[in-house]
């Protein structure tokens, strides 16, 4: 019902609003610069032709251009009929690292890991990091060395730390 209403307003006084704005006047050339204005006044005067050449019209040129008529459509290119006949081509895949969490993952694209792989890879870095090296994980993961080089850098997990109270009033969690 919305979709009625706003074509309808849409749609109000349309020839009106085409023919106003058709017969506004056109803009006019951007300014010149300063430096190119003198140029091309010492160019009018010297051939005082040109000035007349730019505003002749051309009666045949016009008469043509009237009888240009353009009717255009949109072949249907043998690469879109090819494509949609075969679909897209598989990609490879691979199973997800943590078989034992429930997810609706059931595969994952080479080059890319759930969110659970990547909190667990930055976990294991961030504890064993001789174990678990920038190669290792690219490795094991089939990424690209300078994506997990970049990971490992610029991401860190969720980190914890509880300081203990410098009053020796404060109460203390049992």
């Amino acid at each position: 019902m919305g979709a009625l209403v706003i074509r309808a307003i849409r749609n109000f006084n349309l020839e009106n609003r085409a023919q106003r704005e058709i017969s506004k006047m056109k803009p006019s050339a951007a300014p010149k610069h300063p430096a190119t204005e003198s140029l091309l006044q010492e160019q009018i005067g010297s051939h005082p032709e040109i000035k007349e050449e730019i505003a002749r019209k051309d009666g045949k040129l016009l008469s043509l251009l009237k009888d240009v008529y353009v009717d255009s459509k949109d072949p249907v290119s043998s690469v879109q009929v090819k494509a949609a006949e075969t679909g897209q081509e598989p990609k490879e895949f691979r199973l997800p690292r943590d078989h034992y969490i429930n997810m609706n993952i059931k595969n994952i694209p080479k080059g890319k890991i759930s969110i659970v792989e990547a909190l667990t890879l930055l976990n294991n870095h961030k504890l064993h990091p001789e174990t678990w090296t920038a190669e290792k994980i690219a490795q094991e993961y089939d990424l690209e060395q300078k994506d997990v080089n970049s990971l490992l850098k610029y991401f860190v997990t969720f980190e914890v730390k509880v300081f203990p109270p410098k009053d020796k009033k404060a109460i203390r969690s049992k």
